[in-house]
C-alpha cells in the first residue's frame, strides 16, 4: 500500500488574497485534494464509495501555519492516514517550502456519510484500505475544540450559501468555511493578520437555501466564528491570529 502521498503545488494568483498570500480556504481545498487522490490510490476513493452510496466528509480539522506561502512559491503537501478510531478516520498533513522546511501541519478527522440518509455510515467500506502507519509520527494530536472567547464582543451577520459554495456532496464545502470566517472577521483585520491556527468543527452540514447566522468575535489575538441555522450550530472555526509579514 502507498503509505503516504506527496504532491507539489505552485501558488498562483488565483490562490491568493489581496496581499498576495495563499488564502486559508485554498490551503484547505488543496489538503482535501491530496487526501482525495491518496484515498483513490488506496482503493477507497469517491468513485468506489459512491457505488455503495457513501462519501467521505470531514468532521474536524486543525491547521497550524508558521507562515503562508506567497504567489509563485512552490510548496509540497504530504499526507497519510491512520487506522480508524471507531467511525472516525484520522488523516495528517505536512506543508513544506522549497527548502524542505515545514511551514504548516494539519490533523483531520473524516467519516463516511450515507448520501441517501445523510447520516454517518459504518467504517467498514474504507477501514480495510487504510495502511498500517504506526511507524509514522503524526505532526499534531487529534483535532482539538474551538476555544470560547468569554466577554468578547460578537458581530452577527446573515449569510446564505451561494452556488460556488456547494460541492459534489451537495453541501457547503469544508474549505469555504475559512472564507466565511475571513469575511466575517472583516477586511481591516484580514489586511493586518493571517489565521495562524484554525480549529474547525463541522457539526452539521449546510445545504442550499439555509440561512446562516454568523457570530464572529476577536480577543487578545484569538478569533472565533460560528454558524447557526434556526438556533442550531452547524460549524465553528477559531484559533490564533498572527501579524502579516511585510
Amino acid at each position: 500500500m502507498l503509505k503516504t502521498y506527496r504532491e507539489e503545488m505552485i501558488i498562483r494568483s488565483r490562490d491568493c488574497d489581496s496581499e498576495g498570500t495563499l488564502r486559508p480556504s485554498t490551503l484547505l481545498a488543496a489538503l482535501q485534494d491530496v487526501a482525495d487522490v491518496h484515498a483513490r490510490l488506496l482503493g477507497c476513493g469517491r468513485e468506489v464509495l459512491i457505488e455503495q452510496n457513501l462519501v467521505w466528509v470531514l468532521s474536524r480539522s486543525e491547521v497550524h501555519m508558521e507562515r503562508y506561502p506567497q504567489k509563485d512559491e512552490h510548496i509540497y503537501l504530504t499526507t497519510f492516514p491512520m487506522v480508524n478510531r471507531r467511525w472516525f478516520f484520522p488523516r495528517y498533513f505536512l506543508v513544506e517550502d522549497e527548502s524542505g522546511r515545514t511551514i504548516g501541519k494539519a490533523a483531520t478527522l473524516w467519516l463516511l456519510l450515507d448520501i441517501h440518509t445523510r447520516h454517518m455510515a459504518p467504517p467498514d467500506a474504507a477501514a480495510r484500505c487504510i495502511p498500517d502507519n504506526s511507524d509514522l509520527t503524526p505532526p499534531l494530536g487529534l483535532p482539538g475544540n474551538v476555544l470560547a472567547l468569554p466577554g468578547a464582543q460578537e458581530t452577527v451577520l446573515s449569510r446564505w450559501p451561494v452556488y460556488s459554495d456547494i460541492d459534489v456532496n451537495q453541501h457547503v464545502n469544508n474549505a469555504r468555511y475559512a472564507d466565511w470566517a475571513c469575511d466575517a472577521l472583516g477586511f481591516s483585520t484580514m489586511r493586518e493578520y493571517c489565521l495562524k491556527t484554525m480549529c474547525i468543527q463541522y457539526a452539521a452540514e449546510i445545504r442550499p437555501g439555509q440561512e446562516i447566522s454568523l457570530h464572529a468575535a476577536q480577543s487578545e489575538g484569538r478569533y472565533r466564528v460560528a454558524g447557526y441555522h434556526e438556533g442550531k450550530m452547524h460549524f465553528e472555526i477559531g484559533g490564533e491570529l498572527m501579524p502579516r509579514q511585510r
